[in-house]
């Protein structure tokens, strides 16, 4: 896979912002023509008594979710980078992280202040929890 390295750490990146408790959100956007996956957004779930990730695909005229362990999630994304998504934005309390393609299909990892305030709700409960324990 080209961009194997960026791909690695970015998604490094995802795992240690839900390990830290940081994580908010991933978005893939940024869609060449117009194909009828429009978004995917990614958030975290409970399955069962595990932390995974709640992927929702977002169609012209519906939206799908499934969800998934965090390594399985982290797979079914990756074939979306480049087809048909150019970028892939990684919010956490601490910094916006986005993965670019440029046009000759190109990784670069560029980091922008926060956008959000607060992670992920079910982090926060969860870590509440914690605490409390």
């Amino acid at each position: 896979m080209p961009n194997n390295s960026i791909y690695s750490t970015f998604f490094s990146r995802v795992k240690a912002s839900i390990e830290d408790g940081t994580f908010a959100k991933l978005t893939l956007a940024k869609t060449i023509g117009n194909p009828d996956l429009k978004n995917i957004y990614v958030r975290t779930a409970m399955l069962e008594e595990e932390l995974g990730l709640a992927i929702t695909f977002r169609f012209q005229t519906e939206e799908v979710v499934e969800s998934y362990s965090i390594d399985e999630a982290i797979r079914i994304l990756i074939p979306y980078i480049n087809n048909p998504f150019f970028s892939v934005l990684l919010f956490t309390t601490d910094a916006d992280v986005t993965l670019k393609l440029n046009k000759k299909r190109v990784a670069s990892i560029v980091e922008q202040s926060p956008t959000f305030k607060n992670a992920d709700s079910l982090l926060i409960e969860l870590a509440k929890k914690l605490e409390q324990n």
